[in-house]
C-alpha cells in the first residue's frame, strides 16, 4: 500500500508560470519589439491589461496550493514496510521554489523591466533656415495603449529616431509625450508616425 504523499502535479507548475506570464507580456513585449525589432508587435498584448491583478492572483493562489501540498506532513503508512516512492526532480521543493523565483520576477518585471532597455540618445543634426537659426517646437502628443514604463520607454526610442528631435519625455502615468524638435527637420506628422508605428496611437496632439 502506497502512502505517499502526494506530490505538485506539473500542470501546477504549469498554470502558475502561464498565469504569471500572462499578467506581465503586456510589458514584456514592448522590450522585445525593441530588441527583436518586431515594431507594432509591442502592444500585442495590451488588452491583458485589465485582467493583471486576477493573474496575479491565480498566480499566487496555483503556487501557494502548490507549496501546501508539496510541505504538508505525509500520512502515517499503514504498512509499516512500504517503500516510500520516489519523487521525480520536478516534483522536487528545488524545482518548486525555481518555478517560484521565475514566477516573481515575471510578475515583478513591469517595476523593473523599463532597466533593461538599450540607452540611446536622439542625434540632432541642426538645420537652420536660410538666414535664421533653428526653429524650436515643443508638441505633446496623448498615446492611447501604454501599459507601463516599458511601453514609455519603447516609445521613446521610436521618437528619438526622427531627425530632428531634440528631447523625448514619454509619461506612462499621464499617457503623454512631450516632444521638442527642430521645425526645419522634422514634421508633427513625422513624430506621431514614429509613435503610431510603435503598435500604439496617438490621440489628438496638442501643442
Amino acid at each position: 500500500m502506497n502512502n505517499a504523499p502526494v506530490q505538485p502535479s506539473k500542470s501546477l507548475f504549469g498554470a502558475g508560470l502561464l498565469a504569471a506570464l500572462a499578467a506581465s507580456l503586456c510589458c514584456i513585449t514592448p522590450l522585445l519589439a525593441v530588441v527583436g525589432g518586431l515594431g507594432g508587435a509591442a502592444s500585442a498584448f495590451a488588452w491583458l491589461e485589465p485582467y493583471r491583478l486576477y493573474l496575479v492572483a491565480l498566480t499566487v493562489g496555483v503556487l501557494g496550493f502548490a507549496w501546501y501540498r508539496q510541505l504538508r506532513p505525509a500520512p502515517v503508512a499503514a504498512d509499516c514496510c512500504a517503500v516510500p516512492t520516489k519523487s521525480s526532480i520536478m516534483q522536487s521543493t528545488g524545482f518548486l521554489a525555481s518555478v517560484t523565483v521565475l514566477a516573481v520576477l515575471l510578475l515583478a518585471f513591469p517595476y523593473y523591466g523599463a532597466k533593461l532597455y538599450p540607452t540611446t540618445k536622439p542625434t540632432v543634426q541642426v538645420v537652420s533656415p536660410p538666414g535664421g537659426a533653428p526653429i524650436w517646437q515643443t508638441r505633446t502628443y496623448r498615446i492611447q495603449g501604454m501599459t507601463c514604463e516599458a511601453c514609455a520607454h519603447h516609445v521613446e526610442q521610436a521618437v528619438q529616431q526622427v531627425p530632428g528631435v531634440q528631447s523625448v519625455a514619454v509619461s506612462y502615468d499621464q499617457a503623454t509625450a512631450q516632444v521638442r524638435y527642430n521645425s526645419a527637420q522634422a514634421q508633427p506628422a513625422q513624430v506621431e508616425s514614429a509613435i503610431n508605428g510603435t503598435g500604439y496611437h496617438v490621440q489628438n496632439p496638442t501643442h
